[in-house]
């Protein structure tokens, strides 16, 4: 591919989709134009960089695609990402999993294809790779710069949690709409005096629970951070239900949130290309338990369950005002960056102000709730004091 001066710059999008992502590529997009680079959208995160055929005359539109003013503006204030995204890792690609034209050369149950992403970068012409994902993601980020690959990255998760920033696209618009959909769903609750049990993301973090309790969308909630005693959480919904006049009361369960002497509790046991087993079912398991223990603190009388996994509807739609406008300033740290011949670079949110750290942070630490500090672990709910010089998500930062 013939580069235009001063270069080519490759962005890609990763991992499961949050609104916010579309703005972030659009920012890129548009500055990196008017500052004379070419820019390339890699399709369907890292699987368009694994599965590009190296041939001049091959069809690789479904890899990857040239980006203009037009193509990222219509997009741009949309939900979802107009690139595409896989949970592909590179260097763990199952036997059954490589691509076509690699097959002869790959025969191994896993495989590292890395040097196959290296030489397709190479054949696109990219001098600057921006890949926009969570941990996992740019973990393979992290792998590409220590190959030698110019990586400037930008954080996303509705989780929240990848570490070193004190935010991530897609998380605001996630809490966004789990209060609302929470408020939405109390309707239905008091009408019928029942227990609401909604069950929202949260693999290792519980930031997608805490920060709605704390806006008041919920009575309680229970995260991965810290296992839950069921007998516990009953008597305190209880409690909740008797004070509320319309006798009803909710708890936010995160997808990793476990009992007392328990695990996680998976759909199956399938995994993604990264390793990760598909969570499910704490939600039910707790309703399950919840109508059996409640007529243990309610006299006697059994308290029906409002049960609901709210899943993709928070992920779903356009982005809100924050995930608008922080993609939007992310994108362009990661120009001021690549202007400079900087890379290896995180851009991120911190303490208030928009920053940038070391790429690698992302392998070095984990982020998740500080519970000492945010979570009263004998209530189920968070702690709400001390919120001076805190962040805007207040328990966000390390």
């Amino acid at each position: 591919m013939a580069k235009k001066k001063p270069g080519v710059i490759a962005i890609l999008t990763g991992g499961g989709d949050v609104p916010g992502l579309n703005p972030a590529i659009r920012a890129v997009t548009i500055r990196a134009l008017r500052e004379g680079y070419q820019v390339i959208g890699i399709r369907r995160g890292w699987a368009g960089a694994l599965e590009t055929i190296r041939e001049k005359d091959a069809d690789n539109s479904a890899n990857f695609q040239i980006l203009s003013e037009e193509i990222v503006n219509r997009a741009g204030r949309t939900g979802g990402t107009f690139l595409h995204t896989s949970r592909t890792k590179p260097s763990k690609v199952k036997k059954s999993e490589v691509p076509v034209h690699l097959k002869d050369k790959y025969t191994d149950e896993v495989n590292d294809l890395t040097a196959e992403v290296l030489k397709n970068l190479d054949f696109m012409g990219v001098d600057y790779l921006v890949p926009i994902g969570g941990d996992d993601t740019l973990s393979y980020g992290v792998r590409l710069y220590q190959e030698g690959v110019k990586v400037v990255a930008i954080p996303k998760t509705m989780d929240n949690d990848v570490p070193g920033t004190d935010y991530c696209i897609g998380f605001s618009t996630c809490v966004t709409r789990t209060i609302s959909l929470t408020n939405a769903m109390r309707t239905i609750a008091g009408s019928h005096e029942r227990f609401l049990v909604l069950e929202v993301f949260g693999r290792y973090a519980g930031f997608t629970a805490m920060l709605p309790t704390m806006a008041g969308a919920a009575n309680r909630c229970v995260i991965p951070e810290h296992k839950f005693n069921i007998e516990r959480l009953a008597e305190l919904l209880v409690y909740d239900r008797n004070r509320n006049p319309s006798h009803y009361s909710v708890v936010l369960v995160s997808e990793g949130a476990m009992f007392e002497g328990g695990e996680m509790i998976f759909t199956d046991h399938s995994t993604d290309a990264y390793g990760h087993a598909k969570l499910g079912g704490i939600g039910d398991a707790v309703s399950v338990r919840l109508k059996d223990l409640s007529a243990k603190y309610n006299n006697g009388r059994t308290v029906d369950v409002i049960n609901q996994k709210l899943g993709y509807m928070v992920r779903g739609g356009d982005p809100d005002a924050i995930d608008s406008i922080a993609p939007m300033a992310f994108g362009n740290l990661a120009l001021d960056l690549i202007l400079k011949g900087i890379h290896g670079r995180l851009v991120v949110l911190k303490n208030g102000r928009y920053d940038n750290v070391p790429l690698d942070v992302v392998t070095k630490i984990k982020k998740v709730v500080d519970v000492k500090q945010f979570y009263n672990t004998e209530r189920y709910r968070p702690i709400y004091e001390s919120f001076e010089m805190k962040p805007l998500f207040i328990m966000t930062s390390e």
